[in-house]
């Protein structure tokens, strides 16, 4: 099953839902930055929270930017998605090995810590809208459940899950978000509480090869779920390239480009969302300097 996510609406409009299956998606962010398990399934599950949140925008140039500072750890994770399901981000310490938590699972609470989730949308108006709140318990899904309901007064209900090989690859990756519209009524909430409690984690119905419309509607089961659209790809996407790289470097003054290569060595940028170097010769710095552009 390739990635992809699905939106759908259930209980005539009350209530909203997205479901995403993410394997290869946070397969390929492991592979890129080389993580350990646990700090995988800490960004596996915030690079599926940030694709479904980027469908929850309507702009085709919009953009939503999780970020996660604790005083665990992996320091900070940040991911970052579109409208289309393009995904990318990273964590600031790549490699931390932990004990297994009390449930005898990865303890991404423990490798996170302490500290804030910050939502940045980016949605073309002259400064983009920013939530921050507190992290409830560094899970990452239990944060977003809470920063939906204070930052943007959504009562909602989070579940990621990334399910880890024996190897350390990637098994199963995917989440859910399911959020009450306005003038839903109590029964409704109860029914839809039920629901949510009784049913199993991402990862074990993920694992019994549940789809993403398997997993709403198993939790809209009786509330009469539509889906809404076709399916939206994911896919760990990073825009940045070298005459990206070039333009910014070409912001820079006269007097600065020409200290960086005083010493005739090569310049490398770094991109930390995929981890990729680029590089510059002392000539094509020159060349920048003098306002000409060397092709490859």
């Amino acid at each position: 099953m390739s990635d992809y996510m699905i939106r759908a609406v259930a209980a005539e409009g009350k209530i909203r839902a997205f479901a995403a299956y993410t394997t290869d998606t946070v397969e390929e962010a492991r592979r890129r930055h080389n993580t350990s398990p646990v700090i995988t399934a800490a960004l596996g599950r915030l690079l599926t929270a940030a694709a479904m949140m980027g469908s929850m925008m309507k702009g085709d140039r919009d953009r939503v930017m999780l970020k996660i500072n604790g005083d665990g750890p992996v320091k900070s994770i940040t991911a970052q998605a579109d409208t289309h399901g393009r995904v990318r981000g990273f964590a600031a310490v790549p490699q931390v090995i932990l004990h297994a938590n009390a449930k005898g699972k990865l303890d991404v609470g423990g490798a996170v810590g302490n500290g804030v989730l910050t939502v940045t949308k980016d949605i073309g108006m002259r400064e983009p809208y920013v939530g921050t709140t507190m992290l409830v318990s560094g899970e990452i899904a239990e944060d977003l459940t809470y920063y939906f309901a204070e930052s943007e007064q959504v009562p909602s209900s989070v579940g990621l899950g990334v399910l880890m090989n024996r190897e350390n690859t990637v098994r199963q990756a995917g989440g859910f978000i399911v959020q009450l519209m306005p003038g839903v009524d109590d029964e409704v909430i109860s029914r839809l509480e039920e629901r949510i409690r009784n049913i199993d984690s991402v990862t074990s119905m993920l694992d019994r090869g549940m789809s993403p419309e398997d997993i709403l509607n198993e939790i809209l089961e009786g509330f009469s779920p539509e889906q809404l659209g076709g399916r939206t790809d994911i896919a760990f996407s990073c825009g940045c390239s070298k005459e990206k790289i070039r333009s910014a470097v070409s912001g820079l003054k006269a007097e600065e480009l020409e200290s960086l290569i005083e010493g005739e060595q090569p310049v490398t940028a770094h991109c930390d969302f995929c981890n990729t170097d680029y590089t510059f010769t002392p000539d094509e710095i020159r060349a920048i300097i003098a306002g000409k552009t060397i092709l490859q």
